[in-house]
């Protein structure tokens, strides 16, 4: 099949199969983690002991990040994915076997090890594949898939809930086991992962990608997305809804789902059209309003304004997440291995995901919650601000004349071509398939 018979709209194959990989991955994410809390404290562990299960895996993906960022630049994308589903995989098996909290405690620290090494590659496998003109349109399709696993995650888990707390972690190891299979398989000869004209000519290393204000921006509105969205929203707003608002604690899980709403309303339709208009738009607008939003739960006294703010703040996120992440692509583009910047990137949002409860959970409880939650709203307004004095990460690639050959033909071999102008991006002869596929020069690349 050619290029053109695919249409200029449709996606490669790999690119559903990671899409379909990351609604599973998450669907057992949201499997799990509603027991972990309970499963630990089955051990006679305190609530702190139980919380360190989570802190611990969390940590780990923290200090393993720049060694999964080297295991992709030096083995390659697809053995390091796979290689870390199977290291959740059977970690998370192992688990419903565990006799003791220690135990409980190292497997859920491997696992951490394993979701960094999947987590950084999956990225930059994703980066390879995207055609450069759908980078946006692809974020917004992964993250989506993502979102609505980790919302079905715990609907499918009370399905078997009368087969136990350990039940859900085998259910996990399983379709993790599945996902490899079916990667693999799909991926084994991919032209994509191994172009036919010699695969990446280049690394990007983390100094040079600092080097690049976009970069440096792309970090920081991470840092405060971490904190923020994945942070404080998960740790004070269901403190807000009890302790401020007198509420029961099934409204918290409301107004955590209506923020995921906010969130779906708009993922996929952001990342495609930051794919249009740029990415600078998005990341603006998209951490502004989830400024607003975030910032408006500090004022919140009432139940429908706390709903109408956390929807607020949703839609917020939704229409800068897509865009971020394409931004990282647009940064790296589809002809260099990137994995100590696509390490850094995800760094970024655990650091301010591991800081932000801390230092603003203290802010609420010296002086108050919402003086918290301002703070928290000032972070994403700076990452705005970031944006508006930084270049445009996305580099629309010209539609350049073919490169001419030495005997005066261009590589059609029709002679009598206009030589190509110094400076002027071209794209190298595509194999069959590949026009879609984003195997031309890299843009982003300056």
């Amino acid at each position: 099949m050619t290029s053109a018979a695919r249409g200029p709209d449709r996606l490669p194959g790999e690119i559903w199969v990671l899409i379909a990989g990351s609604f599973v991955i998450a669907i057992g994410f949201g499997l799990v983690a509603p027991v972990l809390p309970q499963f630990a404290r089955g051990f006679g562990v305190g609530v702190a002991a139980a919380s360190a299960i989570i802190s611990a895996f969390a940590l780990m993906r923290l200090l393993f990040a720049p060694m999964s960022g080297r295991l992709v630049q030096r083995l390659g994308e697809r053995p390091v994915y796979l290689g870390g589903l199977l290291v959740v995989a059977l970690s998370t098996g192992a688990s419903a076997l565990a006799q003791t909290y220690w135990q409980l405690l190292v497997l859920r620290s491997l696992g951490g090890i394993g979701s960094t090494m999947f987590t950084v590659s999956s990225l930059a496998l994703v980066i390879r594949m995207s055609p450069p003109g759908a980078r946006g349109r692809v974020s917004g399709l992964y993250s989506t898939s993502f979102l609505v696993g980790s919302l079905g995650g715990p609907l499918i888990g009370g399905l078997f809930a009368g087969f136990g707390l350990r039940a859900p972690f085998v259910l996990y190891m399983i379709a993790l086991l599945i996902t490899v299979a079916v990667v693999w398989y799909a991926l084994r000869g991919s032209t994509l992962i191994n172009p036919v004209d010699g695969g990446p000519q280049r690394t990007m290393s983390f100094a040079e990608g600092w080097s690049r204000p976009e970069y440096r921006a792309v970090l920081w509105s991470n840092f405060c997305n971490g904190a923020a969205v994945f942070g404080v929203r998960m740790a004070l707003v269901p403190l807000l809804v009890v302790e401020v608002l007198g509420q029961e604690p099934s409204m918290a899980g409301i107004t955590l789902t209506v923020f995921a709403a906010g969130n779906a309303v708009v993922l996929f339709t952001s990342g495609r059209l930051s794919d249009r208009f740029g990415r600078k738009p998005f990341l603006v607008l998209g951490s502004f309003i989830c400024a607003v939003g975030t910032g408006g739960l500090a004022l919140a006294d009432t139940v429908p304004l706390l709903l109408i703010t956390s929807f607020v703040a949703g839609i917020g996120s939704g229409m800068f997440s897509p865009a971020q992440q394409a931004a990282v692509a647009d940064i790296i583009g589809p002809k260099a291995r990137g994995g100590p910047v696509l390490a850094g990137f995800q760094m970024s949002a655990d650091l301010g995901t591991v800081l932000g409860p801390i230092l603003v959970g203290f802010l609420a409880q010296q002086l108050s919650y919402g003086l918290g939650l301002g703070v928290t709203g000032g972070l994403l307004a700076l990452a705005a601000v970031f944006w508006l004095l930084v270049p445009e990460p996305m580099r629309r690639e010209a539609d350049s004349p073919a490169r001419p050959a030495e005997d005066g033909s261009d590589s059609s071999g029709k002679p009598g071509s206009a030589p190509t102008p110094p400076g002027t991006e071209v794209s190298a002869p595509h194999p069959p398939c590949a026009e879609s596929e984003g195997l031309g020069g890299r843009g982003g690349t300056r």
